[in-house]
Parts: structure tokens; C-alpha cells; sequence
């Protein structure tokens, strides 16, 4: 039997947060290239042992972390720490919130992945598309600077962004930071063959332990503060992908009498939830408060709710799911990666519920969706008159 002594055991491999050393850019298109070869994008695969390209890739992905969050608070956005008042160097999660939280007249409030890190849509449309566009960046910028375009002092500064964090959950003790399932994975090792890191309670955030208690701890710590961190007055747009959608969805559906006079709509790019069960409360506590919140919870999904999916077709053409999420569905001109569809949606979620906003009584036509084949056409599309 062979004991390998702890030095003689290969080393983790450490890669530098920093692009130029990685050997890479960003082109005048705001794309990550080689420096070597400018057309070519991030390389993940260089060596045979996994270990050395989740190492890599941890790197540039700070890198990508860095340049995102500069741009975000370039942009006037702050961070608030869940639960609040915790200190900085004590187990918490980031947010970050425009800087007219408190003043606006609405606000747009986003739960993203659970893989993602904050401000990130996919890393992988940011590799091909563009930072801006796969992150929140081009996002917050659109809406943002609608509010200094607005022609009258009155209605400057009257949209403001939160932007929640359902990936980083997982307390690293040792840089006292919040990190994602994957970062975690990606953290230095004593060598390269030795095991992933354990979790244990000191890595808890309190009431931050998975999505849905981060969901929860939004909407309880940030948005119910109505007259202390946002308006009393303030409507709330909501955009909801993958798990944060889904977790948004199930809180709503079992709080529902609580929020119905403040939420304004809600988009789902991506959606996970199904009409049948998480569109109703888990335990109501009495039959007239069913029958009241599985009516009108329904309703207003049906109503002013509307999901993004995978679609070859045009950005915003009908396609088929109502009777899957309870909410006319849509084309994200996305056809492969579901991580992809708020990078390729985003432009048509921010126009939507600009519409919803603008209209009180606004409300999504019912659409029969019916596929064709074999005549050209994929899908015809036939509005029902109400």
C-alpha cells in the first residue's frame, strides 16, 4: 500500500483574476477574446484534468464579476446586505438596488437562476454576445436612462431596479463573501486530487438558506418596507427567471392577499412553474380564503403575467404553453439554452411592462394557438374576442 505524503501530492492549480494574465480582452464589442487570436472566444478545455479548466473558468469568471459590478454601480446602483442590518463581515446576501429606491413610483424587482451570480444572465451569452447583453447591465441601462430622457422634473428618477440574488447563497468563511454553488466547487483545495469542500452550518446565510427563503427575505425585508426603503405609493413590476420566477410565484400565491394591491405584472423568462399546482396556496386557512386567493391569484397571472420560452421563432411571437403556466407564452427568439433567454428577451420584457404599467386595466388577450404542418407555416396565431 502507497501513502502519499501531503507534499508530495500535486498542487491545485491557481489561475489570476485578472484578463490580461488569463490572456485575454474586450473588443471594441464588448466581447472577451483571446489576445492571441482575437476571433476566437474563451477557451475552457486546456488540460486533460478537469480540475485545471473549472480552475480557469472560476477566474475569468471573477473577472467577468468585477467588470459587471463596476458597470452596475457605475450606473448609481448600491448594495444592501439580507438580512438587513447584518454586518459586513458576518454571514449575509447581497443585493443591489438603484439609487432612487426610496422615491420611485415603481419599481422593477428581478429574481434571476439559482447558478447565477448576481447581475449575470449567462456567462455564456456574455462570451458570445457581449458583456452588457448577457448581464444586467444593458437591462438596467434601458430602463434607467428612461428616467432622464422623461421630459418633466416630476417624473424623473421614477423606475427604480432591484436586482435580488438567488445563486449566491452559500457563505465562504475564509473570504467572508457570498458564492454560488459553482465558485464554491471552484475554491482553492490543499491539492489538486483532493475532494470538494463540505458545507456545514457556519455556512448558512439566515433566512437566505436556499431561493425561495431569498425570495421570501426580499419581499418581507425590502419590499414591504413601503414608506422606509421604497415609496409608499411605489407599484412593483416583477421579473421572474427560472427558479427566482418560480419562487416569486409560490410566495405570491400564498401572500397573495397581502401583495395583489402592489404588484403591478410579472414576466417570466424561462418559466418553471405549473399552472395546475403552484398557482394555488399550500395551506389556506380557511375554505373562503381558497376559494377567494385560488380565484384571483389565477386570474391576474392569466391576466397580467406573461412567460418568455425556448422559440426559433421571432422575439414576441405567440407560441404555445397557456394551459402549462396559466399565462399567454412567448417567443424569446432563444431556441437551445434556457440560461440564454433573458439575454435575447430582455428588450421585450422591458417594452411589455412599460404597456402593463401605462394601462391599469390592461389585460392579455386570449390567444389560440394552433400548430401547423406541413403547409410553411409553423404556427397560426387566433386572438378570442372577450
Amino acid at each position: 500500500m502507497f501513502v502519499y505524503r501531503r507534499k508530495d501530492l500535486p498542487p491545485d492549480p491557481v489561475f489570476p483574476a485578472n484578463l490580461e494574465k488569463l490572456g485575454y480582452f474586450v473588443n471594441d464589442k464588448d466581447q472577451i477574446r483571446k489576445i492571441t487570436r482575437p476571433n476566437e472566444e474563451f477557451q475552457f478545455k486546456i488540460n486533460r484534468n478537469p480540475r485545471w479548466n473549472e480552475a480557469q473558468r472560476e477566474a475569468m469568471n471573477a473577472c467577468i464579476r468585477d467588470i459587471v459590478s463596476g458597470r452596475l454601480h457605475d450606473l448609481g446602483f448600491r448594495t444592501i446586505r439580507l438580512p438587513l442590518s447584518t454586518p459586513v463581515d458576518e454571514p449575509h446576501v447581497p443585493i443591489l438596488v438603484s439609487k432612487n429606491l426610496a422615491t420611485a413610483s415603481r419599481v422593477v424587482v428581478v429574481f434571476g437562476e439559482s447558478i447565477q451570480d448576481i447581475g449575470v444572465w449567462a456567462y455564456r451569452s456574455i462570451g458570445t454576445d457581449g458583456i452588457d447583453q448577457g448581464s444586467a447591465v444593458a437591462f438596467a441601462r434601458a430602463i434607467l436612462e428612461k428616467n432622464k430622457n422623461n421630459s418633466t422634473p416630476k417624473d424623473q428618477e421614477d423606475v427604480a431596479i432591484v436586482l435580488a440574488n438567488t445563486g449566491q447563497l452559500t457563505w465562504h468563511c475564509a473570504s467572508r463573501r457570498a458564492v454560488t454553488q459553482a465558485t464554491w466547487l471552484s475554491m482553492p483545495r490543499h491539492s489538486a486530487v483532493e475532494g470538494p469542500p463540505t458545507t456545514t452550518r457556519r455556512n448558512k446565510i439566515p433566512r437566505n438558506g436556499n431561493w425561495q427563503e431569498h425570495v421570501t427575505c426580499v419581499f418581507e425585508d425590502i419590499l414591504a418596507a413601503r414608506g422606509d426603503i421604497l415609496s409608499e405609493k411605489a407599484k412593483i413590476d416583477i421579473v421572474g427567471v427560472a427558479e427566482g420566477g418560480l419562487g416569486a410565484i409560490r410566495y405570491l400565491a400564498n401572500n397573495w392577499e397581502t401583495w395583489k394591491d402592489h404588484v403591478s405584472a410579472i414576466c417570466l423568462p424561462s418559466p418553471l412553474h405549473l399552472r395546475d399546482t403552484d398557482l394555488l396556496p399550500e395551506s389556506p386557512e380557511t375554505d373562503e380564503d381558497k376559494d377567494i386567493t385560488s380565484y384571483t391569484f389565477p386570474a391576474f397571472i392569466s391576466s397580467r403575467c406573461r412567460a418568455y420560452v425556448l422559440s426559433d421563432q421571432p422575439l414576441d411571437a405567440p407560441v404555445s404553453g397557456f394551459h402549462e403556466y396559466g399565462c399567454n407564452c412567448y417567443s424569446s427568439n432563444e431556441a437551445l439554452n434556457m440560461e440564454c433567454i433573458m439575454p435575447m428577451a430582455w428588450k421585450g420584457v422591458i417594452e411589455w411592462l412599460d404597456k402593463v404599467h401605462a394601462d391599469p386595466d390592461y389585460a392579455e388577450p386570449h390567444l389560440i394557438i394552433k400548430e401547423m404542418n406541413g403547409n410553411g407555416a409553423e404556427h397560426a396565431v387566433v386572438e378570442e374576442v372577450k
